[in-house]
């Protein structure tokens, strides 16, 4: 267990007056929520520019979260973004398995585009409320049921995700941080196309995996191993966690369960007591992201913009149980002394944060318009 030191804030920051680049790769549920709050977190920070979002099936089918991403970019003035669509299904896990194995091993709380209506229980800083996210309604994964936020004008590209990813990496060589808050379906088929696609960004920064979360929460407190992203897609984690990235970072569980979006939170981006919402992105939010929730995807890009929210991490090797029973898409970690001799890597595994840092970073980053001059790059202050 380590103290992140000023040295993690340098390799995050890069050279002054450099924009620093990004491609994301998310499941775009929505309207509002984590996903789509995640990405604004990154498309408004200042001194960086996002080259493209590419979209995976994970909390709800590929198509619906592509239709609410394009239409976000559109509501908060980010429509110049690219956005490639990427894998349907994962790699190797299925629905029909995946049902077969519930009623083997036990419910899984959290399905995903495979749980269409699916209610979830939130610890907040209330107590625990259940959950149903507003775009999870039943229906197949090519089908893109009516918007509430109104279909988009914008289209992605022709470019399927992986190779959009390969393309833009190898057009800014060692300049770029792949953030993936997904599952990690279209990272893994672009390790796989490009064998030098890793080694060529400056790191990955994942949503992903779970140590030994302290919570009630009977999903984590019941299965501490068990996080949704990798669970997804258990071979493409296991792809990416063993790829030639310069760094890896991952926000896991552990530290996310810690950073809930709270009413305080919602009532300043909405400008409850400054006659409304400023910015788009505010007015956005302050429209579609109604839920108290967890921030997952939030938190990841904020420690990516600015390193110092992290106060501990744990250096572990890390990877993903692929065995077909009740542990299949579970995280698994080791230490130097104990690590097999099969070419597992090692990960910066976030386990606590600065949450009320954390929390101000991300109103901030959401209500800013510079309009009197006090919007300043994350970990500039």
């Amino acid at each position: 267990m380590v103290l992140v030191a000023a040295a993690g804030c340098c390799w995050a920051q890069g050279r002054p007056g450099e924009p620093r680049l990004v491609l994301i790769d998310q499941d775009g549920s929505g309207p509002g929520g984590s996903n789509q709050m995640a990405m604004l977190a990154l498309l408004e920070a200042p001194n960086v520019e996002v080259l493209g979002i590419t979209m995976v099936t994970g909390n709800a089918w590929r198509d619906e979260e592509t239709l609410h991403t394009l239409r976000m970019l559109e509501l908060t003035g980010h429509g110049n973004v690219p956005v490639a669509r990427g894998a349907v299904f994962p790699l190797v896990r299925t629905q029909e398995e995946t049902r077969l194995g519930e009623t083997l091993n036990g419910k899984v709380a959290w399905l995903g585009a495979w749980g269409q209506g699916q209610t979830a229980l939130v610890e907040t800083e209330h107590g625990a409320i259940p959950v149903t996210p507003e775009h999870l309604e039943a229906h197949g994964p090519y089908v893109t049921p009516p918007m509430a936020e109104g279909m988009p004008a914008l289209r992605a590209i022709d470019e399927d995700a992986a190779h959009f990813l390969i393309r833009q990496v190898r057009a800014h060589p060692h300049a770029v941080t792949i953030y993936a808050a997904g599952p990690l379906t279209n990272i893994a088929l672009a390790v796989r196309i490009d064998p030098e696609f890793a080694g060529l960004t400056k790191g990955i920064v994942l949503m992903g995996g779970s140590l030994n979360p302290q919570t009630s929460d009977p999903e984590f407190a019941d299965s501490p191993r068990h996080e949704f992203n990798f669970w997804f897609d258990p071979e493409a984690a296991h792809i990416v966690l063993r790829a030639d990235w310069p760094r890896v970072d991952v926000t896991t569980v552990d530290v996310s369960i810690k950073a809930p979006f709270t009413e305080k939170m919602l009532g300043q981006i909405a400008g409850k007591d400054a006659g409304g919402a400023r910015t788009p992105a505010a007015k956005y939010i302050a429209a579609w992201s109604q839920d108290r929730y967890y921030l997952w995807d939030e938190l990841a890009a904020c420690a990516w913009l600015d390193p110092t929210l992290i106060t501990r991490e744990k250096l572990v090797y890390m990877d993903v149980d692929l065995n077909h029973g009740p542990s299949y898409g579970d995280t698994l970690t080791w230490g130097e002394k104990f690590k097999p001799a099969t070419g597992v890597r090692l990960v910066h595994a976030q386990v606590d944060v600065d949450l009320a840092r954390f929390q101000k970073m991300f109103v901030e980053l959401t209500t800013c318009d510079g309009a009197d001059g006090a919007c300043a790059a994350p970990g500039a202050r």
